[in-house]
C-alpha cells in the first residue's frame, strides 16, 4: 500500500468511526437526519476517494513526466556529446587542411623561386663597360668576360679566337666596341699587325667616341710603326693629337711623333 493510500484508508476509518458513535447515538436524531448525516458521510468519503485518486494520478503524471524530462536531459547530453567528437573531429580536419594548405603554399613558393631563378638566367641584364651602360643576355655578358678573362691571362691567341667567335655570335652586342679592340690588343701581342690595324679600325667606324677611341688610333699606330710605315704612323698621330687633344694617348702620340722626325 502506497503512502498516499494509507492516508485515504486511514480518513475513511475515522470518518466510520464517527458514523458508528452517531449510530450509538441515534436514539438522539430521528431518521430523516440520521439519512442525511449518513449521505453526508458517504459523499465526504467518496470525495476523500476522489481526491486520493487525483493525487495519484498527478504524482503519476509527474512521475512519468519527470522520467520524459530524464530522457530528454539524456538524449540532449547524448547530443551534444556527438556535437563534440564532430567538432573535436572537424577541427582536427581544418588542422590538417591548414598543414596541407601552408604545405601547398611553401612548394608552390619554391617552385615558383625556381622558375623565377632559370628565367632570370636567360633575362637581359643591365651592364656597364667602358663607359657604355647597355642591356646584354646572361651568355652574351659570361662569353665576353670569358674571352677578356683569357686575354688577362696574357693567352692571345685563344684569346683571338674567343673574340671573333663573340663578335660572330653577337654582332649587335653592345659589347662589339669592346671586343674588337680587344681582338686587336690580342693580335698586335702576336705581331699580327696588319690584321690588329683592320680591327682597330672597325672599332673606331663604328664607335668613333668611344672611351677607348684614343688608346685603338695609338695602338694603330703602333703597329704601323713595327710594319715600318712611318708614313702612315705619323698621320695617324697627327690625327690622334687633333682627335683627342686631352687624352692620355695623345701625350704618347707627342711624344712618338718627336722621335720619328
Amino acid at each position: 500500500m502506497t503512502p498516499l493510500a494509507f492516508a485515504v484508508f486511514k480518513r475513511a476509518a475515522l470518518v466510520l468511526g464517527c458514523a458508528l458513535v452517531v449510530n450509538a447515538h441515534a436514539g438522539l436524531f430521528d431518521d430523516e437526519e440520521a439519512r442525511r448525516a449518513i449521505l453526508d458521510l458517504r459523499q465526504r468519503i467518496e470525495n476523500i476517494r476522489l481526491e486520493g485518486e487525483r493525487r495519484k494520478a498527478e504524482t503519476e503524471r509527474l512521475n512519468e513526466d519527470n522520467s520524459l524530462m530524464r530522457r530528454s536531459l539524456l538524449d540532449l547530453q547524448a547530443q551534444i556529446d556527438g556535437l563534440k567528437t564532430e567538432q573535436a573531429k572537424l577541427q582536427g580536419q581544418n588542422e590538417q587542411l591548414a598543414r596541407d594548405l601552408s604545405e601547398s603554399q611553401r612548394r608552390i613558393k619554391d617552385a615558383t623561386q625556381g622558375v623565377d631563378e632559370r628565367l632570370r638566367r636567360f633575362e637581359p641584364v643591365k651592364v656597364s663597360v667602358d663607359g657604355l651602360e647597355f642591356s646584354a643576355e646572361p651568355a652574351e655578358k659570361r662569353d665576353y668576360e670569358n674571352a677578356v678573362a683569357i686575354f688577362r691571362k696574357g693567352e692571345f691567341v685563344p684569346a683571338q679566337a674567343s673574340f671573333v667567335d663573340f663578335i660572330r655570335r653577337y654582332p649587335q652586342s653592345g659589347y662589339i666596341p669592346s671586343a674588337f679592340f680587344w681582338l686587336g690588343n690580342a693580335q698586335y701581342a702576336s705581331r699580327d699587325y696588319k690584321e690588329a690595324i683592320s680591327n682597330f679600325r672597325s672599332m673606331l667606324t663604328q664607335a668613333p667616341q668611344h672611351v677607348r677611341a684614343p688608346e685603338a688610333q695609338l695602338s694603330i699606330a703602333n703597329c704601323q710603326i713595327e710594319m715600318k710605315d712611318s708614313k702612315s704612323a705619323r698621320k695617324t698621330l697627327e690625327d690622334l693629337v687633333k682627335n683627342f687633344p686631352n687624352s692620355e694617348a695623345a701625350f704618347a702620340a707627342k711624344e712618338r711623333l718627336t722621335r720619328l722626325k
